[in-house]
């Protein structure tokens, strides 16, 4: 288990965060820290409580027991609005656009411009405001009048992360953003993280699977075992091999203790 550790760049520091749900036990004793400028990436198996730990931080659920400091602060959000508030975004598996809506209209979702004193949607503004801001993070999107359900893989992943970019956040939380994509569609999202990276605008946490997605993009990397960190090292001080050492070896002690669990007795039958 990995201790806290604190240093005075530190955007966000979690200490001794625990959950549990009924009686599964989803992260028991998290110590974890993002730097400014900082893109970490966060590894686990399934079930290890990587999504838990990244709904904690974006207020959607409220840990057991723990703390979290928010740029030195205390930080304890009640909602997911009061973590955006803050500065914290999330962009989850399903990112949460609407197919029908144009690529600008999604991108100005719940903070769409209007006209004043009438309230009639400002399209024109919201257009020349979205294509400034896709075209300073370099996002290739030829159209952004057509409804994102016309997109590609990463080109709506890519949109997704450019609205919480657009929103002001310092902090973004990406929620395994290259599941189910091809190479492609992954290195759009990869050069976009990198470009976010050079500007030290944002400070990034991203929930990976693949060992090598994690030495491109990120500088340090955070591995959740048995519900707490079990590795956090700069990704230049590790390698693809240690990582699946780690990792197989936490799956040669979880097969040798199945085999040593008694085996189940059968049940006796009744008298007669």
């Amino acid at each position: 288990m990995v201790g806290p550790t604190s240093a005075p760049e530190d955007v966000l520091r979690v200490e001794h965060i625990a959950k549990r749900f009924g009686p599964v036990t989803a992260l028991k004793d998290v110590n974890l820290h993002l730097k400014k400028g900082e893109v970490l990436g966060l590894l686990g198996d399934n079930g290890a409580g990587k999504s838990t730990l990244i709904k904690i931080l974006c207020g959607f659920q409220k840990p057991d027991s723990g703390q979290m400091f928010l740029r030195g602060e205390p930080f304890a959000p009640r909602s997911v609005d009061d973590a955006r508030a803050a500065g914290i975004e999330t962009v989850y598996q399903d990112l949460a656009l609407i197919d029908e809506l144009s690529v600008y209209h999604n991108l100005f979702l719940r903070k769409e411009r209007v006209h004043r004193p009438v309230p009639l949607l400002s399209n024109r503004q919201m257009k020349r405001e979205a294509r400034a801001a896709l075209d300073e993070i370099g996002i290739n999107i030829p159209r952004i009048d057509v409804s994102v359900a016309r997109l590609s893989g990463g080109q709506r992943q890519a949109i997704a992360v450019a609205r919480t970019v657009n929103s002001d956040a310092d902090i973004i939380l990406l929620d395994e953003p290259l599941a189910a994509m091809g190479a492609k569609e992954g290195a759009q999202i990869l050069d976009l993280v990198a470009r976010l990276k050079a500007e030290g605008r944002v400070s990034i946490i991203m929930i990976l699977h693949n060992y090598v997605h994690v030495f491109q993009a990120c500088d340090r990397v955070s591995l959740i075992q048995d519900g707490a960190i079990a590795l956090d090292k700069p990704t230049s001080e590790t390698s693809v091999d240690e990582l699946t050492e780690i990792v197989v070896n936490e799956y040669r002690r979880a097969r040798e203790a199945a085999h040593a669990a008694p085996a189940p007795q059968p049940e006796q039958p009744g008298p007669a």
